[in-house]
């Protein structure tokens, strides 16, 4: 029997749950990014340290996102006033300004239907979730961070970079790859297949393990 108290999770590679919130930016649903990437992530408060530390990291890196054809969408369990006077306190303390939306998700529609909402880590906040949505609105990574742990923003923006080189040229990418680096070969589907493979032009290492440049 299923525990009721056990979020439902979304999964990777079918439709992300669609959405209809408001946020600082008018409201906004998933549908007003088709056609985009968009990354979707969650925050525990307005006004907490670690929080502000990623919102600071996103917004600095917000126009590399951009480049990739990705948008920003913040979430959190707070009010739509406490998400603008947050935001003012951030430029006015820190000097940085965030212009991506924040969802502000006081009912937890967006929380539950995304699974952010972790009761073995909290009951009224939202944890350390980030979801990274296709333009076709397929959820193709998620990732979850426990309450006191930052996220490293410059991985998902290689998170990102990687799927979108595996789609573009039908690779896989290794351990820590990077831009620039050299990607797998899919491995061969016949024993034909592998038997060539050697010789195939591929930085080759065994049948099942070769890479290449892009």
């Amino acid at each position: 029997m299923t525990d009721p108290t056990t979020p439902t999770l979304p999964r990777i590679n079918e439709p992300a749950p669609a959405f209809d919130a408001v946020t600082t930016h008018g409201r906004k649903s998933l549908a007003d990014y088709k056609g985009r990437w968009l990354i979707l992530f969650s925050h525990p408060a307005d006004f907490t340290p670690v929080c502000t530390t990623e919102f600071m990291a996103f917004a600095r890196r917000q126009e590399d996102f951009t480049k990739l054809g990705v948008d920003l969408l913040g979430l959190s369990i707070d009010s739509h006033f406490a998400h603008i006077a947050w935001v003012r306190n951030i430029k006015q303390t820190f000097g940085v300004e965030i212009t991506f939306p924040i969802i502000a998700d006081l009912d937890m529609g967006v929380a539950n239907a995304y699974g952010m909402i972790q009761p073995g880590a909290s009951d009224t906040s939202a944890v350390r979730a980030t979801f990274v949505i296709d333009p076709n609105g397929v959820l193709r990574a998620m990732v979850y961070y426990p309450m006191p742990t930052g996220r490293s923003i410059n991985e998902i923006f290689r998170l990102v970079q990687a799927i979108q080189t595996a789609d573009a040229h039908q690779v896989a990418t290794p351990e820590g790859w990077a831009c620039g680096d050299d990607v797998i070969v899919p491995p061969p589907n016949t024993v034909a297949e592998a038997d060539i493979r050697a010789d195939a032009g591929y930085t080759y290492a065994d049948w099942y393990f070769a890479k290449r440049s892009l």
